[in-house]
């Protein structure tokens, strides 16, 4: 068979690898709950939101906000497969959420200011037909169960690999947009991961979220 014939065959079956990845991608995103919202305004990748109270299931790590993040999950994925406790599993849920501890003002961007002995909340959001006391309880100490109640929220949506810098980018215009439209924040910035580590960066749907203070 002739070396073009050959390369042009590799080449097919490369784009029909790449065709079946993209469409269990979007099966499986579009398969996966998220947490319901409501939109008050939206402005190109910018949206203020309101959001119902949701129960999470949480774990604090100290670190820088990679590591803190990687070390978390181990422990909220053997609550919600029960690896560590009785009981049924939980349904996994989109986004994995993390936020930092309140340590500086919340008028500037905070993620390039972080250190090793920074402390991060990692959670994972829990199915929406599952109310708090209805869920088991966790078999480690390590995970915290809590509701989070309903509030208002300023978000930007962007995709990329999730590095400090690019989420410093997009805190930045987050706050700069919240400005321009008078709202205060109220609380210290959420980062939300819809994907996993293996889905390449144009594909990802990350997310910086900021409570908004009420007038």
């Amino acid at each position: 068979m002739p070396p073009m014939k050959i390369l042009l065959i590799l080449l097919s079956a490369l784009a029909l690898l790449g065709i079946t990845a993209m469409a269990v991608f979007v099966f499986v995103v579009q398969n996966v709950e998220t947490p319901a919202y409501e939109v008050v305004v939206a402005e190109g990748a910018f949206e203020l939101r309101d959001y119902p109270a949701m129960v999470v299931a949480e774990v604090a790590r100290e670190g820088a906000r990679k590591e803190a993040l990687s070390e978390a999950f181990s422990p909220l994925a053997n609550y919600i497969f029960a690896k560590d406790r009785a009981g049924t599993r939980v349904a996994m849920t989109a986004p994995v959420i993390q936020q930092p501890e309140e340590r500086i003002a919340m008028t500037a961007p905070v993620t390039q200011s972080r250190s090793e002995g920074d402390r991060w909340t990692v959670s994972f959001i829990m199915p929406a037909d599952r109310a708090l006391a209805a869920l088991p309880p966790p078999g480690s100490t390590d995970v915290r169960l809590r509701e989070i109640p309903p509030r208002r929220t300023a978000a930007v949506r962007f995709s990329g690999r999730t590095t400090d810098a690019l989420i410093a980018e997009h805190e930045a215009a987050l706050l700069e947009w919240m400005r321009s439209r008078d709202l205060k924040p109220a609380s210290p910035p959420v980062y939300a991961y819809y994907n996993d580590p293996l889905t390449p960066g144009f594909l990802r749907r990350n997310e910086v979220l900021i409570g908004v203070a009420k007038d």
